[in-house]
């Protein structure tokens, strides 16, 4: 037997460090003003407007966290992105992903400071704790913030709805309404997948706005299309799938039956109830993300959380499908899936 230390003790009680490097670096922009080029540490420093303090500390740092790679050593040395950073946190990568990032940094890093205090409390800690104002109310009243959430949420779902369109059999199915469907990412994505498909994006006007656009400027306009849709103050849309994404871990026990009742009632006999979730594994062992998820509903709402498959089928069974499954999806997300 090895001798307990207290590395990962440390690993993890510091792991703070590294996550505001990385973050800082994303706000900064410092992998965007990389892009292609290889700079040394005083070209960066002036490039991204920083303190002489910050060279070579700063990009060392990321250096050895492995976010950026050096061709040399000493001051003529020049950095450069890595393959990962080129791909995923460049502004100008189709990929970029780094709006969540942006959002984590400005929103969540100071609200789980908090976590204490809300576990202690039940309550939430994130702008309703200041203005008293509901989490979604506070964000669609500000139009910059509202943009922000919705491109991070854009950049960290994408991976989870392209596999979902491909692992999903969709060959008995003609539409599909994604049910607080954002900027119409999921719903684009299974229309250029499966040209068959009919999809609507239903949420907010505020946001159908948004995606709107968007649908329009990925010219998919004639089989997607965005529908505003209060979900809490009417029936959804009938299609032949229903779709959540993100979406059910972001209320309480009460309002989660509502939404699944409400998909069982939208679908017609045979069709599917999908919720695109970090699913926490049944004997709560494993999905670490997917319970941290669960500590950042804590955070945002209060009573809101993640939850595990057989949480999913419990539901469901009770507003009367017949049966569900569980789909992994890569890392810690998973499709569940309800059949009526």
């Amino acid at each position: 037997m090895s001798t307990p230390t207290p590395a990962r003790i440390m690993q993890v009680g510091m792991g703070f460090w590294p996550a505001k490097v990385l973050l800082a670096a994303v706000e900064l922009g410092v992998f965007t003003t990389l892009g292609s080029r290889a700079l040394t540490g005083a070209e960066l420093q002036q490039a991204l407007s920083l303190h002489p303090r910050a060279n070579p500390d700063f990009f060392d740092a990321l250096l050895a966290l492995g976010f950026l790679e050096r061709d040399g050593d000493g001051p003529g040395a020049r950095y450069r992105n890595t393959a990962e950073t080129a791909l995923f946190l460049d502004r100008s990568s189709p990929q970029f992903l780094g709006g969540f990032l942006e959002m984590a940094n400005a929103r969540l890093y100071p609200f789980w400071g908090d976590l204490g205090e809300a576990l202690r409390t039940g309550q939430p800690q994130n702008e309703v704790k200041h203005s008293g104002a509901p989490m979604f109310a506070e964000l669609y009243s500000k139009p910059e913030r509202l943009e922000q959430f919705m491109d991070a949420m854009t950049g960290i779902s994408a991976g989870n709805f392209q596999s979902f369109a491909e692992k999903f059999d969709f060959s008995r199915y003609q539409t599909l309404c994604d049910v607080g469907g954002a900027t119409g990412q999921l719903s684009m994505i299974v229309a250029r997948a499966h040209p068959h498909m009919r999809c609507i994006s239903g949420d907010l006007p505020e946001v159908t706005a948004i995606a709107t656009r968007k649908i329009a400027e990925a010219g998919l306009s004639d089989r997607v299309s965005a529908q505003p849709v209060d979900f809490f103050a009417a029936p959804l849309p009938k299609a032949d799938v229903i779709t959540m994404g993100m979406i059910l871990h972001d209320w309480n026990l009460e309002k989660k039956r509502h939404l699944i009742r409400a998909a069982f009632d939208a679908l017609p006999p045979g069709g599917a109830f999908v919720v695109v979730e970090n699913l926490i594994d049944d004997a709560r062992r494993e999905n670490a993300f997917g319970l941290m998820m669960s500590l950042n509903m804590l955070i945002e709402f209060g009573d809101a959380f993640d939850f595990t498959g057989a949480d999913f089928d419990r539901w469901c069974r009770e507003a009367g499908f017949s049966r569900t499954e569980v789909i992994p999806l890569g890392g810690p997300a998973s499709a569940g899936v309800a059949y009526k």
